[in-house]
């Protein structure tokens, strides 16, 4: 009788197993702790820019608390989250500034820490990083290219 108990009860079980609903990740904004995770991502990333002397010039003369925000909003935003970034655009906001891909790769690598630090799982930094990084154009301006010397 046992014997004949046990396919059905291991069929009953695979069954229940199957009506289990799919698992599925957790969203960018999700995986990056919400917008309170997201603002402690920028403040611990704020933190390691102004001692990273790569770049760290760059934003000495930065208002940090508003920077701080947009930058919040803005990771935000990009990352689905229910945020609006109402900042300058990105052209706007880097011009003038000489931003170079040393610079650029800079802060990728800072925000990198940051997000580690506070627990981001790689695949979700991998995500933001890709979202970022379309930014890329609007942010490194390359030089003029130098006038070739045609002097004999």
């Amino acid at each position: 009788m046992v014997n004949r108990l046990l396919p059905l009860l291991f069929l009953v079980m695979l069954s229940g197993c199957q009506s289990l609903p799919p698992q599925s990740s957790p969203s960018l904004y999700d995986a990056l702790g919400e917008r309170k995770g997201i603002a402690l991502i920028v403040k611990d990333l704020l933190y390691i820019v102004v001692e990273d002397e790569r770049i760290a010039e760059k934003f000495r003369a930065v208002d940090i608390a508003g920077l701080h925000r947009n930058l919040t909003d803005q990771i935000c935003a990009l990352a689905d989250g229910p945020c609006t970034y109402s900042g300058r655009g990105m052209s706007a906001s880097h011009a003038g500034l000489g931003i170079n891909e040393t610079h650029f790769n800079a802060l990728a690598e800072d925000l990198i820490l940051a997000m580690e630090q506070n627990g981001v799982p790689v695949s979700a930094q991998n995500q933001l990083l890709a979202r970022l990084v379309r930014l890329h154009d609007d942010i490194v301006f390359q030089p003029a290219a130098r006038p070739i010397d045609t002097a004999p």
